[in-house]
């Protein structure tokens, strides 16, 4: 596998720097004027550490979607973080920097997550042992449960993933270990670790290949065991990797609950009440408001896309924005409203750029993404028409370092918009238009 499980353990080194010798500083000659001495060029590391964590952690677990890194998922830069960015650019016959521009890091984001899609990335949370992992479900489809775990697997049985619980006295990792090794006939070690608290192995079992990860606390133990065929390793590598950093067997917290409050954009597209806005920001309100129009109904949703349909009810003259045609390429301006947090309770209206990358049957991604509330803006093309509507939404990464992930934002294209309008039998409006003017906030409320 690469060595994949011993670099998910692998503990990052420090690189010590040279220290002046005393009496001789650096930068001085005998018998001579102390000479100005140049700064240390900077090193792509150098450039990377300067990146906020949760960015470095979003952007080791793109590389590892896409194949090109096999480490832990934890945000510390490594000259196995550096290899992968040169590698990625490598493989896109760019040059070899070690460090991504936003056009890049833009096509690796699409890129992971249409990785992700594919095997049906999706972190849940077991209520049969307590832990919280990353599951592909489409390659897992079929779930079972028993009095000490939990088991996913594909049809064909070539899959199976597994998460037990082993609670008694005297309990150690050791022991654990040991009866891991001895388990399933044909089992072949060949890769172990064993700490105090937690014990990783790996090896092959007949044509399949394992990997397991347990932690114990309290005389408790979580195990997370992933079992596939050798056929299955090119799928399979990168979603062990993200299975081993999202493996949380004690989460101190479930998932963070849906704000009751949620502000997003909407996009006024019809002059009889008619706002397209995101799916996610809009699900599960039990009233929704326009800002200074009133209370809105959604009347449908294009989850695939993250589309949202509202419809304000008596409203009239409203001012929509025409659909434009062709797909936007390099850069779209973002117009769109802030939640109010961000802006001291105000509601004015902003435009932001952004560059657009990634399609080729993925998704089409917005960099740098923009601030919350944005969700439903307007993206227009350098025509000023709509070229489709920018959904932010949290990152999706493998690992878990405690901060807070940074937004990602998507840009659901003209074509689908117009797809969706057909649909539920709008015609997109054709005609001039005020852009600023046909931006609305949009509120959701679930208290």
């Amino acid at each position: 596998m690469r060595a994949t499980i011993a670099a998910v353990l692998m503990i990052v080194a420090t690189t010590m720097y040279a220290q002046a010798q005393p009496g001789n500083p650096v930068g001085r000659t005998k018998g001579k004027p102390e000479a100005a001495v140049s700064p240390p060029a900077q090193t792509p590391a150098d450039t990377v550490r300067a990146m906020a964590s949760a960015a470095r952690q979003a952007l080791q677990s793109d590389l590892a979607w896409t194949g090109h890194y096999n480490g832990l998922i934890n945000g510390e830069v490594s000259d196995r973080m550096i290899a992968a960015i040169k590698a990625f650019q490598k493989e896109r016959a760019g040059k070899q920097t070690g460090v991504l521009n936003p056009q890049e890091r833009g096509v690796l984001a699409a890129a992971a997550r249409k990785a992700r899609a594919n095997v049906g990335w999706k972190i849940a949370a077991d209520a049969a042992t307590g832990v919280r992992l990353g599951l592909p479900m489409r390659l897992t489809p079929q779930q079972s449960s028993a009095g000490d775990g939990t088991t996913w697997s594909s049809s064909t049985g070539t899959i199976q993933i597994s998460v037990t619980r082993r609670k008694e006295s005297g309990l150690t990792t050791a022991r654990l270990a040991d009866h891991a090794r001895k388990q399933s006939p044909g089992r072949k070690v060949t890769y172990s670790a064993v700490k105090p608290d937690v014990f990783v192995l790996s090896g092959t079992q007949g044509l399949k290949k394992f990997y397991m990860r347990g932690q114990l606390r309290d005389s408790e133990a979580r195990i997370l065991t992933i079992l596939y065929d050798q056929a299955t390793e090119g799928v399979m590598e990168p979603v062990v990797i993200a299975m081993s950093s999202a493996f949380d067997p004690f989460p101190a917290n479930g998932p963070p609950p849906r704000k009751l409050v949620e502000y997003a954009s909407g996009v006024i597209v019809s002059d009889g009440g008619a706002i397209l806005t995101g799916h996610e920001a809009t699900d599960g309100c039990r009233s929704i408001v326009v800002t200074g129009h009133g209370y809105a109904d959604r009347i449908a949703g294009d989850k695939d896309h993250g589309l949202a349909l509202l419809r304000v009810y008596g409203a009239h003259g409203l001012q929509p924005i025409p659909l434009g045609r062709a797909a936007a390429k390099g850069g779209v301006d973002l117009v769109g409203i802030t939640d109010p947090q961000n802006q001291g309770g105000g509601s004015a209206i902003s435009r932001v750029k952004a560059s657009v990358s990634g399609g080729d049957g993925g998704e089409l991604m917005l960099t740098p993404a923009p601030a919350s509330g944005f969700s439903g803006a307007a993206a227009l093309d350098a025509n000023g028409k709509l070229a489709g509507l920018a959904l932010v939404k949290p990152a999706d990464i493998a690992g878990l370092s405690g901060a807070t992930p940074p937004a990602q934002a998507v840009l659901a294209p003209a074509q689908a918009l117009r797809a969706f309008l057909k649909a539920n039998d709008l015609d997109p409006f054709d005609g001039s238009f005020d852009a600023e003017a046909a931006v609305v906030r949009v509120i959701c409320v679930r208290r």
